[in-house]
C-alpha cells in the first residue's frame, strides 16, 4: 500500500464517513479501528479544551464545537445528516437532551448507523449510573473469576471492558450494521454496552464449566494460576517467561528444557512442581532460556514489555507494529486483509479543532457562516501543525 496518500489507498472502509463524539478509551478505540481500515473519522471535541485526552486519535480529524449553543447542535446535526456512522459515548439520555438522539437523526438520515457505546446500556436500573472498566466487568461476572487463589479479584487494567467488550465489540457491531445496510438500505441503532460486551467476550468461561481445566474456585484452575505448567516465572536477570505447556508433548519438552525429564510428572502436586520450575528458571537469564527453548516445542515465550515487543524478530518480520516519525511504536491494524488492508503507517492525531473550517465546508456551511461561528464561540479552530 502506498504511504504517500491515504485517500488513494484501497481499504475496506474507504468512503465510510464517521462522526465520533469525543469521549474516553472505548469510543476513541472504536473510531480508531474504523479509521485504520479506511473510514473518514471526524471527532467532535469540546471548545476551550487545552489538552485532548484521546490517545487513540491517529488518522482522525477534529472539529471543536460548543454543544451548549443551539448553533453548535445544528452543526453536529448537519454533520450526522451526511454521515454513515455516529458514535456517542455519553450516559443514557444525554444525546436526546441535546436534540441529537437517534429518533431525530435517523428521521433526517435513515441510512445512519447510530452506535451508542456506554457502560451499562440504554435501559435497566443501572443505565444512568457512572462506572469504569472495573465496575462493568464486576457486573458482567468476569472480575470475580480473575486472580490468584486466596487473593482479591484482580482487574487486568482496563482491557476487558473498555477495549474488548467496549470499543472492539462496538466496531464489530458497526461493520455488521453497515453490511446489513447494503442489503436493506436502512441504518439502525446499536446498543453497545460494556457489561454485555465483557460478558460476551467471556462466553467461554461459562460454556467450559464442565471441562477438567475449569470449574474450580478462582486461581485453582489450569488456566488461571492453578497449574504450574501454565504460568509465568522469573529469570536470573529479573525478567520473566511464560509457559503454557498443557498437552503432554509440550509438557515433555518443557521439562526437557529445564533438565527435569526424569524428576517431574504432569500429575505431580502443582505447588511442588511450581517450586521446582521456579528454582530452575532462576538459574539462567531470559535470553539464555530463549536459546534453550528455541528448538523445543514447549509453548514457551519470553514476557516482553512494550519497548521489547516491537523489536522481537517475529513481530518485526510480520510488521506487527508501526513506527511514527518520532520513533515511537504503535500496534498495527489487525487482522490483516489480503486485498484491502489497513493503514501501514502511523497517521497524526489532530489538534482539537484543527479541521473545523474544512469539515464545516464539506457539510455545506459557507465561509461567512463559519467565520460567524468562530467569532461567536460556537466553534473553535486550532492553528498550527498536528501533533502525534
Amino acid at each position: 500500500m502506498s504511504s504517500e496518500s491515504r485517500s488513494e489507498a484501497q481499504m475496506a472502509l474507504k468512503g465510510v464517513r464517521v462522526v465520533e463524539l469525543a469521549g474516553l478509551a472505548p469510543a476513541p478505540f472504536c473510531a480508531m479501528i474504523l479509521a485504520d481500515f479506511g473510514a473518514k473519522v471526524v471527532r467532535v471535541d469540546r471548545v476551550k479544551s487545552t489538552m485532548g485526552t484521546d490517545r487513540l486519535g491517529r488518522g482522525k480529524q477534529s472539529v471543536a464545537v460548543d454543544l451548549k449553543k443551539k448553533d453548535g447542535v445544528e452543526i453536529v446535526r448537519r454533520m450526522c445528516s451526511k454521515a454513515d456512522v455516529v458514535i456517542e459515548p455519553f450516559r443514557t439520555g444525554v444525546m436526546e437532551k441535546l436534540g441529537l438522539g437517534p429518533d431525530r437523526l435517523l428521521s433526517e438520515n435513515p441510512r445512519l448507523v447510530y452506535a451508542r457505546l456506554t457502560g451499562f446500556g440504554q435501559q435497566g436500573p443501572w443505565s444512568a449510573k457512572a462506572g469504569h472498566d472495573i465496575n462493568y466487568i464486576s457486573l458482567a461476572g468476569i472480575l470475580g473469576q480473575l486472580g490468584r487463589k486466596g487473593e482479591h479479584p484482580y482487574p487486568p487494567v482496563n482491557l476487558v471492558a473498555d477495549f474488548a467488550g467496549g470499543g472492539l465489540t462496538c466496531a464489530f457491531g458497526i461493520t455488521m450494521a453497515l453490511f446489513e445496510r447494503s442489503i436493506s438500505g436502512k441504518g439502525q441503532v446499536i446498543d453497545s454496552n460494556m457489561v454485555e460486551g465483557s460478558a460476551y467476550v467471556g462466553s467461554w468461561l461459562w460454556s467450559s464449566r464442565g471441562m477438567p481445566i475449569w470449574g474450580k474456585g478462582r486461581g485453582e484452575n489450569v488456566l488461571d494460576g492453578g497449574s504450574a505448567y501454565y504460568d509465568t516465572y522469573e529469570t536470573k536477570d529479573g525478567k520473566f517467561v511464560g509457559v503454557g505447556s498443557l498437552e503432554p508433548q509440550f509438557f515433555n519438552d518443557l521439562v526437557k528444557g529445564l533438565g527435569l525429564s526424569n524428576e517431574v510428572s504432569q500429575f505431580d502436586d502443582p505447588d511442588e512442581m511450581r517450586q521446582q520450575f521456579k528454582a530452575k528458571f532462576l538459574l539462567k537469564t531470559r535470553d539464555e532460556w530463549d536459546v534453550v527453548f528455541d528448538g523445543l516445542d514447549a509453548c514457551y515465550s519470553p514476557v516482553l514489555d512494550y519497548k521489547e515487543a516491537p523489536l522481537h524478530p517475529h513481530n518485526v518480520y510480520n510488521k506487527s507494529f508501526l513506527k511514527d516519525n518520532q520513533g515511537r511504536y504503535s500496534p498495527a491494524p489487525a487482522p490483516k486483509l489480503s486485498r484491502t488492508p489497513g493503514v501501514d503507517k502511523v497517521y497524526p492525531t489532530p489538534r482539537i479543532g484543527e479541521n473545523t473550517s474544512a469539515v464545516l465546508h464539506e457539510v455545506g456551511f459557507s465561509q461567512k457562516e463559519i467565520s460567524s461561528f468562530i467569532r461567536d464561540g460556537v466553534v473553535e479552530e486550532s492553528k498550527g501543525s498536528s501533533k502525534l
